[in-house]
């Protein structure tokens, strides 16, 4: 069992839940969800069908929507809870603060740290989100708290990263992405010198788990899934490129393993770096950026953008190339 999760009985007996004016019109399954982490989907589903969970003392579906006021029975039930979250250092919760590049009443966006993964797991005490958590639910703990990832970006990755606020904008912006209307803009920093005419790889790629080590992406024609990323060629030197890329599918690892597919892996990505090819070896640090994101608001005709700074050790690297354009 991790050590993050332990078997706890919440839900005891019977229990009711004011709907608060965060989850106004959220469904009634995604609700649950975010309140009962670790109840299997089936059971809730199971339990909603056998008029277990009510809102108002009414049988519901699992997408009848919530209104501020509402009132929803669970029944007894066993949930995993979550250990509590730990205190972020100081130092965290400096640069966090320091990175909050865009503030809404709907989302954050965030220019990721890099090393920070986005969530705690299994060898990560504490996340991204857990650590934005705790700093404001001390500001807000009189309020109904909902702070949610909109999208994921691998922990090396620095960067744009949208938190939603409200669960009607999580959904709003999850349903944008499915529909490709997010548009996400990537630099990095690679290996080798890029053809200016390299402008597309399109190559499925598929998740593979081999024994004993953590699970890589690789390109497989057969069985994988459809994975598509523009490129462009920002800026050449003797030994790495500086380029942009554009990805139109969000697979996992998709840029580094395009990249490396391309003959030109990311700086600093010993995963799927060849040692042979690597000739940036003293640099540890990923060469992957979430340059900018773009999407249009919701009700609205407007776009809006944002723009995050490259981290230092990027920078430096970058830098250090001095004027050996190609």
């Amino acid at each position: 069992m991790s050590s993050n999760v332990e078997e706890h009985s919440q839900f005891q007996s019977v229990s009711h839940i004011e709907v608060g004016p965060h989850s106004d019109q959220q469904r009634l399954d995604n609700f649950l969800l975010t309140r009962l982490r670790g109840v299997p989907k089936s059971r809730l589903y199971r339990l909603i069908r056998k008029g277990e969970i009510r809102i108002n003392k009414k049988r519901a579906k699992p997408d009848s929507r919530l209104s501020t006021g509402d009132i929803v029975r669970i029944p007894p039930i066993r949930v995993a809870e979550s250990a509590p979250i730990e205190r972020p250092s100081d130092a965290l919760i400096a640069v966090l603060n320091d990175s909050i590049l865009h503030e809404s009443d709907d989302f954050i966006v965030i220019n990721k740290p890099q090393g920070l993964s986005v969530h705690r797991g299994t060898n990560q005490a504490i996340g991204l989100i857990e650590s934005l958590r705790w700093m404001r639910q001390g500001e807000e703990a009189a309020q109904e708290l909902f702070l949610e990832l909109a999208h994921r970006i691998d922990r090396e990755t620095t960067g744009c990263l949208v938190i939603a606020k409200t669960p009607k904008f999580l959904k709003y912006l999850q349903d944008e992405f499915r529909e490709r209307r997010v548009h996400k803009v990537y630099h990095a920093l690679v290996h080798g010198r890029w053809p200016i005419n390299l402008i597309e790889v399109n190559a499925p790629l598929l998740r593979r788990e081999i024994a004993g080590q953590e699970k890589v992406v690789t390109v497989d024609t057969e069985n994988g899934k459809t994975a598509q990323t523009q490129f462009s060629l920002i800026q050449g030197f003797s030994r790495a490129s500086f380029i942009e890329a554009r990805p139109f599918t969000g697979r996992t690892h998709q840029i580094r393993v395009h990249c490396q597919y391309a003959g030109h892996a990311i700086i600093g990505d010993n995963k799927y770096t060849p040692s042979s090819k690597n000739h940036f070896a003293k640099h540890k640090r990923l060469c992957l950026h979430a340059a900018s994101i773009e999407f249009r608001l919701p009700n609205s005709e407007l776009l809006f953008s944002a723009k995050a700074p490259i981290h230092s050790k990027m920078r430096s690297l970058l830098d250090a190339m001095g004027p050996e354009a190609a």
